[in-house]
């Protein structure tokens, strides 16, 4: 019998999961076909977040962090296992149920920032918070806006914007349909070092103050110690 220190903090086993979780997986593994046979990518990793839990996946390049990432916010699906989103079984989801599911619970933050290159740095806000039938969508997303500190650069387009500041319109999108979920794929991979410190401030803070579950994948030292927890993958499995 799984005593109870363990139900409540269960570990990277595929044992010792309770699904679903706010997010949690189980026996998870990803293969692709090559020329040259099968490449496995994630091998029966396991996991469970809590709401309101900070995670960083971390590992070396090829270590299956962003295939992890694509699986739990059901992006794609797996070879094997199991995923459990917001109380839900993403493996008894099609395309569209899954994408109805993420549409106002879920928040992403990417690499190269995803920002629609002929809206502005307002209209990118807003188009989610549209999307959901948020109410007073356009106040909502100036008041996110300004709140990353970008009220002045609301007209503007993203190759208008420096690279913080797009991941500064990327973060103020992810939170402003009030996400139970952000995930955030490599959030510092594309700017310096100075600029990387200040959007990791910028996005532990609105974290908090949202007190959202933030699981993110980083080659980032600094960024994955501000994380309650790290998740290290090896060749696809959890080390």
């Amino acid at each position: 019998m799984t005593s109870p220190a363990r139900a409540r903090f269960p570990a990277e086993s595929t044992r010792s999961l309770q699904p679903p979780g706010v997010v949690s997986a189980r026996a998870l593994s990803q293969h692709v076909a090559t020329a040259d046979g099968v490449l496995t990518i994630l091998d029966d990793v396991g996991l469970a977040v809590k709401a309101g839990e900070t995670l960083a996946i971390t590992g070396a390049s090829g270590s299956g962090k962003s295939t992890l990432l694509g699986l739990l916010a059901g992006l794609d699906r797996p070879s094997a296992g199991e995923v459990f989103l917001l109380g839900q079984r993403l493996n008894d989801l099609d395309e569209d149920a899954r994408a109805r599911l993420r549409a106002g619970r879920v928040g992403f933050v990417f690499q190269s920032f995803q920002l629609l290159p002929a809206l502005t740095a307002l209209e990118n806000i807003l188009l989610p918070l549209e999307l959901a039938g948020h109410p007073a969508a356009r106040e909502r997303a100036a008041y996110w806006l300004d709140r990353v500190g970008l009220a002045a650069r609301a007209a503007h387009t993203p190759r208008q914007l420096s690279g913080g500041e797009q991941q500064r319109v990327a973060i103020a999108r992810a939170f402003a349909t009030d996400p139970e979920i952000v995930f955030a794929d490599e959030p510092t991979g594309n700017l310096d070092a100075d600029t990387g410190a200040r959007i990791i401030e910028l996005l532990f803070e609105l974290n908090a103050s949202a007190a959202t579950t933030l699981i993110l994948v980083t080659h980032d030292d600094a960024l994955a110690a501000r994380c309650q927890r790290r998740l290290h993958l090896l060749a696809g499995r959890v080390a």
